[in-house]
């Protein structure tokens, strides 16, 4: 009998070491599968361009960049058209040109708020706790029919964001977060994959987002990502004669998280449509 129960102790612990993971050791082990915290850093700027398909099928062209520490520029162009969304450190600005618009406007707080999220060139797990982030595991739980390592993340303006890790290279594969509409409180989700290698840091070069369970989803196809270009920081200002009035906001580089914005129907000349948040790496 006691042979027996060692060996069925011995099967248990086999099966074992898949939810024995702590939160710490997921995210090392997710740090050293993109690449090590030595490839990340050394990446200074970040270009992304790809293509963004929404709900209706229409599609526009996107270009985001990244800037350390904390600089962002977000274009998105349709119709012969490009909106701009920005921040340069210290203030948020964008230009709607549909209906005929041209002037600099301050972003809104939610706009506010979400690309100071995308701001944060790493992404909420690396280097988490000097960011003030909270990681927590909360246990095995399936995707798409296979299992994921679920972690809590709780940044640290409060939001609460679910990451699902891949049990065998650990990478985010699913995002889950609520978020405030219009007033209203939404649950999203955001599937990652396509991970290749930019610079030594291996980054998802596709992106599908929604509300959860709706099946309307909007993607984004990056065709390119290049690391280290050359971005002067006055590409993330506001043209000097139309700098917006706006309260300056934290710093960037503590707010992060991967807000997933409103499906988007198809554009009309009345009807402009928004450019997409970057989703969480």
């Amino acid at each position: 009998m006691r042979r027996l129960l060692l060996g069925a102790a011995a099967v248990l612990l086999a099966a074992a070491p898949a939810s024995a993971q702590t939160a710490e050791e997921i995210v090392a082990k997710f740090i050293k599968t993109v690449g090590g915290m030595e490839r990340i850093q050394a990446v200074k700027t970040l270009r992304r361009t790809g293509k963004f398909t929404g709900g209706g099928g229409f599609e526009a062209v996107i270009v985001e960049e990244n800037k350390r520490p904390n600089l962002v520029r977000q274009e998105f162009s349709l119709q012969g058209m490009t909106q701009i969304n920005a921040y340069d450190g210290k203030s948020g600005w964008k230009i709607e040109p549909w209906q005929g618009k041209k002037d600099v406007e301050p972003l809104g707080e939610e706009e506010l708020k979400q690309i100071l999220e995308d701001s944060d060139l790493d992404g909420p797990l690396v280097n988490y706790r000097e960011k003030g982030h909270k990681v927590e595991y909360v246990g095995l739980e399936p995707v798409e029919g296979t299992d994921s390592h679920k972690l809590k993340v709780t940044l640290a303006n409060g939001d609460v964001r679910y990451y699902y890790m891949d049990t065998d290279y650990f990478v985010p594969i699913k995002i889950e977060l609520k978020r405030m509409i219009r007033g209203a409180e939404r649950e999203y989700e955001t599937i990652l994959g396509d991970y290749k290698e930019v610079a030594g840091w291996y980054l998802p070069h596709s992106v599908e987002s929604g509300v959860k369970g709706s099946p309307n989803k909007q993607s984004i196809t990056y065709q390119k990502i290049e690391a280290n270009v050359a971005l002067d920081d006055a590409r993330f200002r506001a043209p000097a004669a139309q700098q917006p009035a706006a309260a300056a906001p934290p710093d960037a580089s503590n707010q992060q998280g991967k807000p997933t914005p409103d499906t988007k129907p198809e554009p009309k000349k009345e009807d402009a449509p928004k450019p997409p948040a970057r989703a969480q790496r």
